[in-house]
């Protein structure tokens, strides 16, 4: 050790804590898990051009619905019904991860950016 340098005091003691973090981040892991079996089931909707377009989709982002006013399909283009679902599939995905984010937010209070890496 270099001259003058001592040994923080207390790591010992953080070794000690090891055995309760273990327990915390394993209880943390479980509630991930019923967090993220839970988002299976919660729905989230999309709808574009007033109503028009309907998406509905899980907080795993798979779709469950897709509405379509028939009157749309009389007066429509391909091309501006092609618009109206992107925009409501979009807009869907985007509702989707929100409620995600927000659902695992409140178990990893925050850490959820940092480890979205991992796949969590």
């Amino acid at each position: 050790m270099a001259k003058g340098y001592n040994k923080p005091k207390g790591l010992k003691r953080g070794a000690a804590n090891q055995p309760n973090m273990a327990n915390q981040f394993q209880q943390m892991q479980e509630q991930m898990a019923a967090v993220q079996e839970a988002l299976g089931e919660e729905l989230v909707e999309a709808t574009v051009g007033g109503g028009v377009v309907k998406i509905t989709m899980t907080g795993h982002q798979e779709v469950r619905a897709v509405s379509i006013e028939p009157d749309i399909l009389e007066d429509a283009d391909a091309e501006m019904l092609q618009d109206l679902l992107l925009s409501a599939f979009n807009s869907a995905l985007e509702k989707s991860k929100a409620l995600q984010e927000e659902r695992m937010g409140a178990v990893t209070g925050g850490l959820q950016g940092m480890m979205g890496g991992l796949g969590l």
